[in-house]
């Protein structure tokens, strides 16, 4: 047992989860996490070289505070964000819960963020030595048939300080949010996002509660658009437990990895060829990472595995998918 699991997360955990990330957030910011560097495993997609296929999801640095910091713990790359084009403060607290005896977290934090502008400002002087994708949000404040332009404005923002760019209109925390995943409404954000800027890797974040039609109109506007990929997925309003805690929110850990994993598989199996793919949700152990590439992951992210595995989990995920 390391240090982490005997020490930290014990502390950690008797705090509030919320106040425990934070806590975790400004010591990663800090350069106060010892560093855990992982092996060389590269891979380049959509144009961009990643020193590992193993990247922080979207959601933990939300403001972009610590990406000078991740390549240090092993990351080889980090998604910043949700950005919203509005700074919000989210919903109401409490809004993270942890399930200890399932490694799995429930949120509703409903994409808290100082805004695009306040971000591009941090990015602007940030040097991350591994790439960073932007994951792109709607702000609350904005209309749901004004959501095309919400985007822009972050995209245009933004443009010029991400690596790849990600629209999430999956989370399930924002009202009325994944009614933008239905093909006509997605068709709207998308072909503004093209219109501000058509050569960045553009990619689209999905909910893994989406039926198998769903996802092949996900499918069929990533080769009309000529996006890069598509996230696969965002966290789940199911709850896939022998009891349901009755907690209103996202779920994820390893409880979300089938629902996650089939959204994968049909994905792979219905976009064009060469559509890259970021496999997340539920990757708790070398086997769960494993298993997405199997299934036709290109890279894999995670966020609730790192919360539960310490800051030397991504380096050991990486060594096991290194090892012969």
């Amino acid at each position: 047992m390391g240090w982490y699991e005997a020490l930290a997360r014990p502390l950690l955990f008797g705090l509030d989860p919320e106040a425990a990330h934070d806590l975790g957030l400004r010591a990663v910011a800090s350069g106060l996490v010892p560093p855990s560097p992982s092996p060389s495993l590269p891979v380049e997609v959509f144009g961009v070289r990643f020193p590992n296929p193993v990247g922080l999801a979207a959601g933990f640095d939300k403001n972009a505070v610590a990406v000078e910091h991740w390549g240090a713990l092993g990351f080889g790359f980090v998604e910043v964000g949700t950005v919203t084009r509005h700074p919000q403060p989210g919903n109401p607290k409490p809004r993270m819960f942890r399930l200890p005896e399932h490694r799995a977290l429930i949120n509703r934090l409903g994409f808290n963020n100082e805004g695009a502008d306040a971000v591009a400002r941090r990015l602007e002087l940030a040097s991350p030595r591994i790439p960073v994708g932007v994951n792109l949000g709607k702000s609350k404040v904005t209309p749901l048939e004004e959501a095309a332009e919400d985007y822009a404005y972050s995209f245009r923002r933004l443009r010029e300080l991400g690596d790849y760019f990600v629209v999430n209109v999956s989370s399930p925390n924002t009202p009325g949010l994944r009614s933008l995943q239905d093909r006509p409404a997605l068709a709207a954000i998308l072909g503004r996002l093209r219109e501000v800027d058509s050569t960045r890797p553009l990619l689209v974040k999905v909910a893994p509660d989406l039926e198998e039609g769903q996802l092949d109109d996900v499918a069929s506007l990533v080769g009309e658009f000529g996006l890069a990929g598509v996230v696969a997925t965002n966290t789940t309003v199911a709850r896939p437990l022998p009891s349901d805690p009755g907690i209103e929110g996202g779920l994820s850990g390893a409880p979300l990895g089938p629902l996650a994993d089939r959204a994968l598989a049909r994905l792979r199996s219905s976009c064009p060829a060469g559509t890259v793919l970021i496999g997340v949700g539920g990757v708790t152990t070398p086997d769960d990472a494993r298993r997405k590439f199997s299934l036709g992951a290109d890279l894999v992210q995670v966020y609730t595995g790192f919360v539960y595995g310490g800051p030397s989990f991504p380096s050991r995920l990486v060594a096991a998918l290194a090892a012969p």
